[in-house]
């Protein structure tokens, strides 16, 4: 990838991809005491359930696209993790792998094994995914009767 304008280009996409993780970390940070437990509905996965199936669903399609980038897979996919330090440290390791793969695919002209047509329709996928996820965790605190707005989870 020698052209200038196309390297301009990745490195804004990929500077999407790095705000998106700030923003989940963002909301993990600002949770309030408990808020990791709350769920949108009796049947529907906590807060913290959430943000482990974002960080494995990362891992497996890093996995299964760009193998050289692959980390070790979590045993579990929705593990109640209560310890957001943990939880930041996790989401932070998936997010580089994620980053790392599409950059070096991206510059080597190298399809994605399984999954996209090009490695950016992985980004956009993952961006996709976590939104709605995102959404998710906003309507559980509000459920719980804790609502988050945007101000409160921290700034983008």
């Amino acid at each position: 990838m020698s052209d200038a304008p196309d390297q301009r280009l990745l490195e804004a996409l990929l500077d999407s991809w790095d705000r998106n993780n700030t923003i989940l970390l963002n909301l993990l940070r600002a949770l309030p005491q408990g808020g990791l437990e709350a769920r949108a509905m009796e049947s529907s996965p906590s807060i913290a359930e959430l943000f482990t199936h974002m960080h494995f669903v990362r891992l497996v399609f890093v996995f299964e696209d760009t193998p050289e980038f692959a980390r070790e897979l979590p045993k579990e996919e929705w593990l109640a993790e209560r310890d957001p330090g943990r939880i930041a440290q996790m989401l932070n390791d998936s997010a580089k792998a994620v980053r790392d793969a599409v950059k070096s695919r991206v510059e080597t002209g190298q399809a994605m094994n399984l999954h996209y047509d090009h490695p950016i329709l992985l980004l956009q996928h993952m961006l996709w995914h976590e939104g709605y996820h995102h959404g998710q965790m906003k309507l559980a605190l509000k459920v719980a009767g804790r609502p988050m707005s945007d101000e409160e989870a921290g700034p983008v």
